[in-house]
């Protein structure tokens, strides 16, 4: 218990530091911050101006660590991600010169604007911590986390995310509108500069990975291991859906489960910690059919009516 309340205090130290910025947004910090203590990675769905890019910038602040920011468009090729091997006529051989994907936090900005070749550069790094190049695999660094973000309401010059990228996502979430008073906050905050020029780090590379090692000794017993599964599995047969979550949710339940229990100090998960995280980590694995759309049915909707459902263990 010891070593949780000691990484959990890294976790809410970050947290406060990224709240200095992010006003009104503790619940979108603490989902952030199960996201990447868990090990998976985050896509941020929001309207614009609503502080997605400005929270993984803050994040990665926050960290001392490496930070890369790659804003996707139309004509950004896989090779400006992952790199390109060019000829050194000195050493008549060749070297490979890396991509951005080479870093600790990568913000994959816009995402959804880049096409769907270039998008899908992502998906080894994301799975498997590696990437291929030229017929060779490069490992990533063990700290490496993808924030992605993208624009709900714009169709135009952009291409939706294939069901297998999403399914790399751990938590899909919003920020959402801030409180009247929270943005009164926000323009007193920034009426002279932008308070994230006032950032600094107060956690470093090893501090993350080891509350990411400790995430893996927290305890999730049988019974809540079958109720994961059964989450998720109800999807797979419920009305309206072309295509339930597949077992990447499960193990991102309970990786990110495990990490909502160490931010809460706590050695052990509970029924809440998998209820809270529930629509975050399934609902973006769903596909609903055109009739469930039509008649007003929400993957998130759906999701929570499962939830309310499956029977707690006792």
């Amino acid at each position: 218990m010891t070593d949780n309340k000691t990484t959990a205090a890294i976790l809410h130290r970050v947290a406060a530091n990224i709240g200095q910025v992010m006003k009104g947004q503790a619940d979108s910090i603490r989902l952030l911050l199960a996201g990447f203590a868990g090990g998976g990675h985050i896509l941020l769905e929001d309207y614009p101006g609503t502080g997605k890019t400005t929270l993984a910038k803050t994040l990665a602040l926050s960290i001392k660590t490496q930070f890369t920011r790659l804003q996707f468009t139309p004509d950004l090729l896989p090779s400006d991600i992952l790199g390109v091997s060019i000829f050194d006529p000195k050493d008549k051989a060749f070297r490979l010169h890396r991509g951005p994907v080479f870093t600790n936090i990568l913000l994959a900005d816009e995402i959804n604007r880049a096409s769907p070749r270039t998008q899908s550069a992502l998906l080894e790094a994301m799975a498997e911590k590696q990437v291929s190049i030229d017929g060779s695999n490069y490992r990533l660094e063990d700290l490496f986390f993808v924030i992605a973000t993208q624009n709900p309401v714009e169709s135009r010059g952009t291409y939706p995310l294939p069901e297998a990228q999403m399914d790399r996502f751990a938590l899909q979430f919003s920020l959402g509108y801030v409180s009247v008073e929270d943005e009164v906050a926000v323009l007193s905050n920034q009426a002279g500069r932008h308070p994230i020029e006032d950032i600094s780090a107060c956690a470093t590379a090893a501090d993350i990975l080891r509350v990411k090692k400790q995430v893996h000794a927290v305890h999730i017993s049988e019974e809540l291991k079958h109720y994961i599964v059964q989450l998720v599995h109800a999807t797979r047969s419920f009305p309206g859906l072309v295509l339930g979550a597949s077992p990447r949710a499960s193990l991102a339940l309970i990786q990110t489960a495990r990490a909502l229990a160490l931010f809460d100090g706590q050695d052990f998960v509970t029924p809440d910690h998998i209820q809270e995280i529930a629509v975050p980590v399934i609902a973006h694995r769903l596909v609903l059919d055109p009739q469930a759309r039509f008649s007003g049915q929400t993957a998130q909707g759906i999701v929570e009516e499962i939830v309310e459902t499956v029977p707690v263990p006792a």
